[in-house]
């Protein structure tokens, strides 16, 4: 009773917390924009400024949402890895799925030189790098899916999914090798991931592939709290564990898939995050560790872009640095804390 109380007051703090560093990621950045102002925009009302309107719906808005996608769908695609696998190291982008997106847009901006100019500004732009991205990423998952059937032990597709990862990274390698100086500066970029610069039609395609995803993870919550005890107990309990790896598999492709299309590889989140969320609310129960990680996920990207926009600044930092800088020394805070009141 008294770890039910626990865990609704830190429910309460996240989503208040969710709440509060929304706001602030849409007012702070090189120009700050007052609380009163978003919320009179967000709310349908006109802003102080007409200036400030227009930065906060077509600038701020789209940014802080794709942050909160981001951040719910690849620390639950990270939670469903560690889980399976049964490995405190794995990450959302364990089977590939990032390396495969990667090799994607290689092709595309490393390889444009070679097509026809006509086909070459189609697939520099960001519908085509987005699409490049999700083909390259659904491929390596076809193949994980293709293996998976013709292997009984989880730990092989974990070992499977990184040889493919590191096959299609050497591909890469191979690329840039040959590449110019201006078509590595632009692949560069893209793997450095970036929030902003969606369009409202790429973020409810987004929005649409991540609801999905969580929808698929939240449907496997009891048969992941069967797999914390292992497969042979799983199995003893009538789980189809075949399936339920499937779906598992499918569930973390669509999330980290979608959202490397969209925002580029995002590093540590997937990673991390789960273990914030256990180490916080001191449990291993999916049906509490689904939506903390979820809310945890959600309020470290949009504080990781609002230090990454610089406010007072017109300089803007790499979001896969920030969220590097920031959340590792957090996670070995958090592991020595606990270490010392054990």
């Amino acid at each position: 009773m008294a770890n039910q109380k626990r865990n609704t007051i830190l429910f309460v703090i996240l989503a208040l917390g969710l709440l509060l560093m929304f706001f602030m990621s849409i007012s702070l950045g090189s120009v700050n924009i007052p609380f009163k102002d978003v919320y009179t925009s967000l709310t349908g009302g006109e802003a102080s400024k007409s200036t400030w309107e227009y930065i906060i719906i077509n600038y701020r808005l789209p940014k802080a949402i794709t942050a909160i996608l981001v951040g719910t769908g690849l620390s639950i695609s990270g939670l469903l890895m560690q889980t399976l696998f049964r490995n405190p190291l794995a990450g959302p982008y364990v089977l590939g799925l990032s390396s495969g997106a990667s090799l994607g847009v290689a092709f595309v901006i490393l390889g444009a030189g070679f097509l026809p100019y006509f086909l070459k500004l189609i697939a520099l732009s960001s519908y085509g790098i987005v699409l490049a991205s999700t083909l390259g990423s659904t491929l390596v998952l076809l193949l994980v899916l293709l293996v998976s059937q013709r292997l009984r032990d989880t730990m092989a597709i974990l070992i499977v999914g990184l040889m493919f990862g590191s096959f299609t990274t050497a591909i890469v390698s191979v690329l840039t090798y040959f590449s110019t100086a201006e078509q590595l500066q632009k692949f560069t970029f893209w793997s450095l991931g970036n929030l902003g610069n969606l369009s409202w039609n790429s973020i409810c395609i987004l929005s649409f592939s991540v609801c999905f995803g969580l929808v698929l993870s939240a449907g496997s919550i009891k048969p992941l709290n069967a797999l914390l005890l292992g497969e042979n107990y799983a199995k003893s309990m009538g789980l189809n564990l075949k399936k339920t790896r499937l779906v598992i598999i499918f569930a973390t492709s669509i999330l980290s898939g979608s959202i490397t299309a969209f925002a580029g590889p995002i590093a540590f989140i997937g990673l991390a995050v789960p273990h914030i969320a256990k180490l916080t609310f001191q449990t291993s129960d999916h049906k509490v560790l689904f939506w903390s990680t979820l809310l945890f996920g959600a309020i470290i990207v949009l504080f990781c872009d609002i230090v990454s926009q610089m406010p007072g600044f017109d300089v803007t930092l790499p979001i896969n640095a920030i969220t590097s800088i920031i959340g590792a020394p957090v996670v070995i805070w958090l592991l020595v804390r606990k270490r010392n009141f054990q």
